[in-house]
């Protein structure tokens, strides 16, 4: 029997231990619920949620990259009515913890969707994907505007009292100066980080490999990266973060912990092994026995500097 409480505290949220699987990697959990055991996990965050369901991108939308993936797949989803009608059943028989991932085209649409979510009881926190265009306004990416997250952040806030994470773009130049507009307004975590912007071309053809011409970079070749926007923020602002990027194993979870990072999120892993997310939670425990750590949570931030 193991002695070890890696159980984490993040705004009103409680996750028996940190490992999340993270958003557009798991579909809605059913997809990969036979591959491994979700009660051993923290919990999971469902693919994006707009209003209305998304077709996406048209193909080619995935192509493999040296130490990582490029996806343009456009937020495609089946949206909040679907979701609630066809999805929630589902979600209900797991036990874990049910983060809701939103993605939206216009401030109102964030607002909307939490509203209608918010009644989902065992929907427990909201995860708020800001690097989507906002089609108000000519496509300007919300999350490289700290006007937008900031605005983004207080609406949604005022929509419900569960736990709120603002997913946060890298492709800025200081990460931490969101994580605070956040926080200011009532935010309770943020997430870090979304992808990183890449592309790749077909030499032969000359053509972009992915239709949309750029995509989001994720796998092991952003983690440097994502640990060292973790770090940024963790340095400059009091607030929890979940940290993203490149994890494939409890040694890359244990770098995120001492980062900065209250809890993880695993993306690309989840494609080359379903059982990555039970493994690493067994990972860190083994890692806590050996260290004679009793509380998880005591690692976070304990990087020496």
């Amino acid at each position: 029997m193991s002695f070890v409480d890696q159980s984490i505290q993040i705004g009103s949220l409680y996750l028996k231990n940190p490992v999340l699987l993270a958003s557009g990697t798991v579909g809605y959990g059913n997809e990969i619920a036979q591959f491994t055991d979700m009660s051993k996990l923290g919990g999971i965050v469902t693919k994006s949620l707009s209003l209305k369901p998304r077709k996406g991108n048209p193909p080619q939308r995935i192509v493999e990259t040296p130490s990582g993936m490029l996806n343009a797949i456009g937020l495609a989803n089946v949206g909040v009515e679907v979701f609630i009608k066809e999805k929630i059943p589902f979600l209900k028989e797991l036990d874990t913890t049910i983060i809701c991932n939103i993605a939206a085209s216009s401030i109102d649409e964030y607002v909307e969707c939490t509203k209608i979510l918010n009644s989902v009881d065992i929907i427990q926190a909201f995860e708020i994907n800001v690097s989507c265009p906002n089609v108000k306004e000519g496509g300007l990416i919300f999350g490289n505007d700290l006007n937008s997250v900031g605005r983004i952040t207080e609406k949604v806030r005022a929509v419900t009292k569960k736990t709120l994470i603002i997913k946060l773009s890298p492709n800025v130049s200081r990460i931490a100066d969101f994580a605070k507009v956040v926080k200011d307004e009532g935010g309770d975590a943020v997430s870090a980080i979304n992808t990183l912007v890449g592309t790749a071309i077909d030499i032969w053809t000359r053509k972009p490999k992915i239709k949309n011409v750029t995509g989001g970079l994720s796998g092991p070749a952003i983690k440097p990266v994502a640990l060292a926007k973790v770090l940024e923020i963790k340095r400059k602002v009091d607030i929890p973060i979940i940290g993203i990027g490149g994890i494939m194993n409890w040694k890359d979870a244990i770098e995120f912990m001492i980062a900065g990072a209250s809890a993880i999120q695993i993306g690309t892993v989840n494609f080359i092994n379903p059982n990555a997310g039970v493994e690493i939670v067994e990972g860190i425990e083994t890692y806590c026995e050996k260290c004679s750590i009793g509380k998880l949570s005591d690692i976070v931030g304990s990087y020496q500097i």
